[in-house]
């Protein structure tokens, strides 16, 4: 029997009696059901969340952060459960499920310590100025499918801490552990604080239509990010949106090709590409490109792709049908213009999953699709330069400004590149590094505001001055 997951609304686990099935992408099996949720659900949760805000946002911050911190014992406590959980439905390997659930306890007790201090403006005989923070109220939360543990924590943890409350929509697709999670904190977070609900595409819009609802934090396509920035500028909603990329990354010439090749390849193929800050494009300098694309593709021919409960496996699934076909489309485009591959560019549409074969492709031109458009998949374009100023034009080139990475065995000319690329993140000799202390956005189409440090903190806060008048004192 399929085992069917509740939602959480006002610190109880209840069902909706109509449900939507959650199927495995490596064997397009249904592994789960969640509760189908419309306008009468969210608004119980909206509900539950505005009363809770009331005594929240008064709560002692260190109460907030004890909270917080169950939060983060429950997810260590049960991680094997969850890991296993979370492969079944997002197609992940083992290894990178367990990456993210041990990832987002880290981040939990990490992000518990952040801290908005209080600043004095002006103190002196005339006026006591005091510029402070204070939460903006109830947080509506909308998670996609590649990451959506990591996603649902680095929405929560800074909600709860900034004296917030969250009603947190999972993906259709892979809501199972973020629910496993919901039950595990129900009696760990006060009610209405954190409200979890899951439905269908048209669920995201009533959330950014709510008028209860004050902010909108967002994780996933930059046309979807499009359609809730106008949503939710009808009541002028608080927003944050950690949109889409199509990272480059620059491998200068001095760069050995034997030590980058394998850090290159997952800087692409982790989770099956479906990262928004992955190595789309990877620009290799002329002089080592030859060297490094064989080398790469001579590492890939030695990763599984497979089943990511199945041992061995490097690569799982793409996570859902609809991705599925875009990916082999993109890779059909590619054939159709008579591209060169240097790995894969068929797939086998016989047996069940929806795997895609590892793909490489040798120095496509700029304007091909596969360069130009955010894949997604487990696809890699290289692509040859031959001077600095040219592959800063190439890279730069895009409506995205996610995050990028600079390779060479100069850090000095590294960072010297670094700084003029148009990206929120720029990595130099590594791949995919955050930190819960570091604001990470998007610049250009990848998004709006930050999420993680005290600046993603601050986006759950409004900035409050409070002035004192000292020599006016009425009798």
């Amino acid at each position: 029997m399929v085992t069917q997951y509740k939602n959480l609304i006002n610190g109880e686990m209840v069902d909706t009696g109509q449900w939507l099935d959650v199927v495995n992408p490596a064997t397009e099996e249904v592994i789960g059901q969640v509760p189908s949720c419309g306008k009468d659900e969210l608004d119980k949760a909206v509900a539950a969340a505005r009363a809770a805000f009331k005594t929240w946002k008064k709560t002692p911050i260190e109460k907030r952060r004890e909270a917080i911190m169950a939060v983060s014992g429950a997810i260590k406590e049960n991680a094997d459960e969850l890991y296993r959980l979370l492969t079944s439905e997002q197609g992940k390997p083992h290894q990178q499920a367990q990456q993210e659930i041990y990832g987002a306890a880290g981040i939990s007790a990490a992000q518990a310590t952040l801290e908005l201090e209080d600043e004095i403006i002006q103190d002196d005989d005339t006026r006591l100025s005091r510029h402070r923070r204070v939460p903006v109220g109830v947080v509506g939360g909308i998670v996609p499918w590649n990451f959506p543990v990591m996603m649902a924590i680095q929405k929560i943890v800074p909600a709860m801490l900034s004296g917030c409350t969250i009603i947190l929509k999972p993906s259709p697709f892979t809501p199972l552990t973020t629910l496993r999670i919901a039950e595990l904190i129900a009696d760990k977070v006060p009610a209405g604080v954190v409200n979890i609900i899951t439905g269908e595409d048209d669920l995201g819009p009533m959330i950014t239509a709510h008028p209860d609802i004050d902010k909108i934090t967002f994780t996933g396509s930059t046309a979807t990010g499009k359609k809730i920035m106008e949503g939710a500028s009808a009541d002028l909603k608080r927003i944050t949106l950690e949109l889409g990329g199509n990272d480059a990354s620059i491998v200068l010439p001095d760069a050995d090709p034997k030590k980058v090749a394998e850090q290159l390849f997952w800087s692409s193929f982790s989770n099956a590409g479906q990262i928004c800050i992955a190595a789309k494009r990877v620009y290799i300098h002329e002089d080592i490109y030859d060297e490094l694309s064989e080398a790469i593709a001579e590492y890939a021919k030695n990763v599984k792709v497979g089943d990511g409960a199945q041992q061995g496996t490097g690569v799982g699934p793409i996570q859902n049908k609809k991705q599925y076909d875009r990916v082999l489309e993109l890779i059909q485009d590619a054939k159709d213009n008579g591209y060169k591959f240097l790995l894969g560019g068929d797939a086998d549409p016989s047996g069940s999953g929806y795997f895609v074969p590892l793909t490489i492709l040798d120095n496509p031109p700029e304007d091909a699709r596969i360069v130009a458009e955010e894949q997604f998949g487990p696809v890699m374009p290289l692509m040859k330069f031959s001077s600095e100023e040219e592959v800063i034009a190439k890279a730069n080139n895009s409506e995205y400004g996610l995050a990028g990475a600079v390779w060479t065995a100069n850090p000095e000319k590294g960072v010297e590149i670094a700084e003029q690329l148009e990206t929120g993140t720029v990595w130099v000799n590594e791949f995919l590094h955050l930190s819960p202390f570091a604001p990470f956005g998007g610049h250009k189409q990848s998004g709006f505001g930050a999420e993680y440090g005290t600046e993603g903190l601050k986006e759950f806060t409004y900035p409050q001055v409070i002035t004192v008048k000292k020599d006016n004192v009425p009798a």
